[in-house]
């Protein structure tokens, strides 16, 4: 009973990360309530199957530590933009590729993480915190082109979620603090329902039980740009999830070996394709799960197992799943906000570190993240290139991971004069205090 207590503890702790970008990127794509019902069903079953593959320790896959997974908010910008542009189905084959790009540098990617150091992931998620906004202030007004855009009642309803959200977090502490995000959402509707402005059609069409279908949105179509985003999301995905497993081998008390993250590697590519396939969304390790690890101090990958077998479940069953869908756009735009605004400030936090001794990485800083946000304001300025170049600079994400990418290798990797008349002068200093002392 304490296990199963304990589990569902840790599927509400990460429920509304889980629901958050089916509805944000089915909303933006603009969904029927039965489409949307669907995705956020097979997301919630995709996310118990992808933990139930990572807490698995066989040959090929499994890390065999207490992580759950769920859907990276670093995916939601780029599947919006690749969605807007080139439709759902290649939202699907770039994720599909992805997955299997994943699951083939595996055993590289120890190597490949060199050039995905704090500076390049902090840019690359600072951008894609910066780009979602415009999404969160469009759903606070009460969706793009809705009738009643900017009212009143939909500003009332935004901030009044946001607020609730804020004194949550200001009030509590623990689990409770862990779920703010999840505790506005209920309380936003509650409100909304009051007003008489929650539709519950969805949830009386629903069936109780599904059968989860591949290609439910159709055969997946292929497009270099949008796979050259995936892959390079799902590249990030990887270097939050390492700090991740390290993080829990450490709760733990478990060394993390090179075969363990190749496995725990390959076991985040299977469930990318497998999403990609039942048309669910990339996966990376949940942070917000470690910390209620350490707070439960319950270490047990029992606990975890119950919890993914319990997202299986909910994943069969549409009615619940149709429940989320009915939160007014208002309300989700509120919490979007705050949801959004921590992926900004989680990609401070990242450059806040690499930022004080280093001009140069001030500078891979400034041009990465002005050119991720000048090309997705202005995404007609490299309309006249060769379409070749075009994979390149048609996304925002895409543009400032590569320009962070390229800066990164001129700057901090390839031979500098500066570097080495600075290493000669604090030879020359240390040589100096070493005779001094003699």
């Amino acid at each position: 009973m304490q296990s199963t207590a304990l589990g569902l503890q840790h599927v509400l702790a990460m429920y509304a990360g889980a629901i958050l970008v089916p509805l944000i990127v089915g909303e933006a794509l603009g969904l029927t309530s039965a489409q949307l019902t669907y995705l956020v069903s097979i997301d919630i079953l995709m996310c118990g199957v992808a933990t139930l593959f990572q807490i698995m320790n066989n040959r090929f896959f499994g890390i065999g530590l207490p992580v759950v997974l769920g859907c990276t908010f670093t995916a939601v910008g780029p599947m919006i933009a690749i969605g807007g542009e080139s439709g759902i189905s290649a939202i699907y084959g770039a994720i599909i590729v992805s997955g299997i790009f994943v699951i083939v540098i595996s055993k590289f990617f120890g190597q490949l993480v060199r050039f995905f150091p704090p500076v390049v992931t902090g840019s690359v998620v600072t951008i894609i915190g910066i780009t979602l906004i415009p999404v969160a202030i469009n759903n606070m007004g009460g969706g793009q082109g809705a009738p009643d855009f900017g009212s009143t009642t939909n500003i009332t309803l935004a901030f009044g979620t946001l607020l609730f959200i804020i004194l949550v977090y200001k009030f509590s502490t623990g689990f409770i603090r862990a779920i703010s995000i999840l505790l506005g959402l209920v309380a936003g509707t509650v409100s909304a329902a009051f007003m008489g402005l929650v539709d519950f059609a969805a949830v009386r069409e629903a069936s109780v039980v599904h059968i989860v279908q591949p290609f439910y949105f159709g055969f997946p179509t292929f497009e270099w740009s949008a796979i050259l985003t995936m892959c390079l999301v799902a590249m990030v995905s990887l270097v939050e999830s390492t700090g991740v497993y390290f993080a829990l081998g450490d709760i733990c008390e478990r060394d993390i070996k090179k075969k363990d993250l190749e496995k725990g590697y390959r076991a985040e590519g299977l469930a990318i394709v497998l999403g990609g396939i039942f048309n669910a969304f990339p996966y990376t390790a949940f942070s917000q799960n470690v910390g209620l690890l350490q707070m439960s101090g319950v270490r047990s990958r029992k606990v975890i197992l119950i919890a993914s077998l319990m997202l299986i479940t909910l994943g069969f069953i549409p009615k619940i799943a149709a429940v989320t869908t009915i939160i007014p756009t208002a309300v989700l735009g509120g919490a979007m906000i705050a949801m959004f605004g921590m992926v900004v400030a989680q990609g401070i936090k990242m450059l806040s570190k690499v930022m004080g001794g280093s001009q140069e990485n001030s500078m891979i800083i400034a041009c990465s993240i002005g050119m991720g946000l000048g090309v997705t304001v202005v995404p007609e300025i490299f309309a006249q290139l060769p379409s070749g170049l075009r994979i390149l600079t048609s996304n925002g994400i895409v543009a400032g991971s590569m320009t962070a990418i390229i800066l990164n290798i001129l700057f901090n990797m390839l031979p500098s004069k500066n570097r080495s008349v600075a290493g000669a002068e604090q030879a020359e200093k240390t040589t100096q205090l070493s005779e001094q002392k003699a």
